[in-house]
């Protein structure tokens, strides 16, 4: 077995018949939202999805900009760069800062209705001088065109702001429904590379809605406490994957055993996939 991916899980596995709440983290919430299949097998099964390759590059931005931006923090002031988009804010101070931006940590609330702990990391939170927080992430690529939030697949990193807005606003917070995503654009236009990259960088605003949280909670439980595995998503590569071996497998089968194969119904969307896909 690959020492990058280990199919058996023994731990946080979803148990119906277990009291005590279960921990369920933000991107778990999002891959049921895009995959209610995988997110079955992941949490309620122990077989999770393979993972990819770490973006070694982007951590090492993110890691960066924490330490920029916790210079200006521990000194009360404002970053030049939130100066340059007239935002009159400063990063956050707080005694669980270093833990709410800790994978496997985070922020966390209790949401009775499910029985669950949900977590999500943080990589930033500013605030105006009224004390409303602004929950900040950052982000980084590299492409010739203007940085934005445009494409559809960016979707999820609006969810994740809005979860985090969420999560802090359960805690007690106030928390503003404008958000900030920390571009930087790692430039392609310079000379050469002289041992170093440059970036573009760029603050865009996104005005978030959490309205759409709890009923994904509640739908993501009524998922794990069935015993029926959810039909395959037909935008999800991995079950499309999946079933194309399966339908390989069989039309080989067929050949040897004269087989016959059963058309499977279209998968339904469920209500949450309905609203935010």
């Amino acid at each position: 077995m690959s020492k990058y991916y280990n199919s058996s899980r023994a731990k946080n596995i979803f148990d119906p018949s277990a009291e005590e709440p279960f921990k369920l983290s933000r991107s778990k919430i999002d891959l049921f939202i895009e995959c209610p299949r995988c997110f079955y097998l992941d949490r309620r099964l122990g077989v999770g999805r393979p993972p990819g390759f770490p973006f070694n590059l982007n951590s090492a931005v993110d890691f960066l900009l924490k330490k920029e931006f916790d210079i200006h923090r521990a000194a009360g002031k404002s970053h030049p760069l939130m100066e340059s988009y007239g935002l009159d804010l400063v990063p956050f101070s707080h005694e669980k800062l270093d833990e709410w931006r800790e994978n496997f940590k985070g922020v966390q609330f209790y949401y009775e209705p499910a029985n669950m702990i949900l977590t999500g990391a943080i990589d930033d939170i500013w605030v105006d001088k009224k004390g409303v927080l602004y929950v900040v992430d950052y982000k980084s690529t590299s492409k010739d065109t203007e940085v934005n939030l445009d494409a559809a697949w960016q979707i999820g990193y609006k969810r994740q702001m809005e979860f985090y807005q969420w999560l802090l606003r359960k805690n007690g917070f106030k928390v503003s429904d404008t958000g900030y995503f920390v571009y930087c654009n790692g430039r392609r236009d310079v000379k050469a590379f002289d041992a170093k990259l440059e970036f573009d960088i760029k603050i865009i605003p996104y005005e978030g809605n959490d309205g759409w949280i709890e009923m994904a909670v509640m739908e993501a439980k009524s998922c794990l406490l069935s015993d029926t595995e959810p039909a395959p998503s037909p935008n999800c590569d991995y079950c499309n994957y999946r079933e194309a071996v399966k339908d390989k497998e069989m039309a080989k089968d067929k050949k040897t055993f004269n087989v016959v194969k059963v058309k499977k119904p279209a998968p339904k969307k469920t209500k949450i996939q309905e609203h935010l896909i």
